[in-house]
């Protein structure tokens, strides 16, 4: 090939179909939009990070009720973050997101699902059905889905059933977990909270509610920024079985023989959806299933006087 040549190219503007060579044989490619489900209701993003198996979880929950998500906030990739605009709706999977909500809702003219929190159970299936009554569509078998997740945590059910638990606050998911709790069987004192906005969490407070009638157990007390030096005190008054607190009073509480759990444990942990109140349960059961343990051992007195690096 002389490089002073030129080489003609011709170029074919035929492109209804396209071929690619194989070996055996050549394949076509055409585009094909019938292929495309477009959705049958408006755009639905929700947002909150998750880790990508929770999120594809909740995803694959809303697509067996006939809901496509159109994406996610944030997404796995920023050539896959979803368009915003008036006909768009959002709705949150946690629940200290209201500022991010209100961006949404004033900026770009979003519309907000307010929904209880996917946390347990009860939680996912509630979240579940308010996207589904805002899309007018009937939810298919999650009655029955729920109670098969119920089932499957019986084991754990039957430790829990019966205690009580104080929650000092520290990480906003502290009302979602007392809901929770409490259709488990628990008895929640009190349920401490850093910082609230009852816009942003009241479907989970009304949740709260109602789930505390149908248990026939008392509203608990919800105290926003609250005192600890009187909240070690009531602690004290209570003798909870199991506080959940942040790391800094859990070793005091340990030395006066109350159990606790590093509320930031649950921040970290993957809680949301059906599949994952399991984990919820692992991680409350860990402490009180160690404290008992430990009595049978006759090993309480050496935890209270040396509670350091117990978890």
């Amino acid at each position: 090939m002389h490089l002073g040549k030129k080489e003609k190219i011709t170029i074919s503007h035929d492109t209804t179909s396209i071929f690619r060579k194989n070996k055996k044989e050549s394949i076509p490619i055409e585009e094909s939009t019938s292929d495309i489900s477009v959705p049958s209701h408006p755009p639905l993003v929700l947002f909150g990070s998750l880790p990508s198996t929770v999120s594809n979880q909740l995803t694959l929950e809303l697509q067996r009720q006939g809901i496509t998500v159109s994406g996610w906030l944030p997404s796995q990739r920023y050539t896959e973050l979803p368009s915003l605009g008036e006909n768009v709706y959002v709705c949150g999977v946690h629940p200290f997101l209201s500022r991010t909500a209100t961006t949404l809702l004033r900026r770009r003219r979003c519309k907000l699902i307010g929904a209880p929190f996917p946390i347990g159970p009860d939680g996912t299936r509630a979240w579940i059905e308010k996207i589904c009554s805002v899309f007018g569509i009937t939810p298919q078998n999650l009655k029955s889905r729920e109670q098969e997740i119920w089932t499957g945590l019986d084991d754990y059910l039957q430790l829990v059933r019966g205690k009580s638990v104080f929650f000092m606050g520290d990480n906003l998911f502290e009302i979602s977990l007392a809901r929770f709790l409490i259709r488990c069987g628990m008895t929640v004192y009190e349920i401490g909270i850093p910082y609230m906005d009852k816009r942003f969490q009241a479907g989970e407070l009304a949740f709260l509610e109602k789930t505390c009638r149908e248990m026939g157990v008392p509203m608990p007390r919800i105290v926003e920024k609250p005192d600890n030096y009187h909240q070690i005190q009531r602690i004290r008054e209570l003798k909870p079985d199991l506080a959940i607190t942040g790391m800094a009073h859990a070793n005091p509480l340990e030395a006066r023989g109350i159990s606790t759990k590093w509320s930031v444990e649950f921040t970290f942990a993957q809680i949301h959806g059906f599949t994952n109140s399991r984990d919820i349960l692992e991680l409350v059961t860990r402490p009180l299933r160690r404290h008992q343990s430990l009595q049978e051992l006759g090993w309480a007195e050496l935890i209270k006087s040396n509670p350091v690096g117990v978890r």
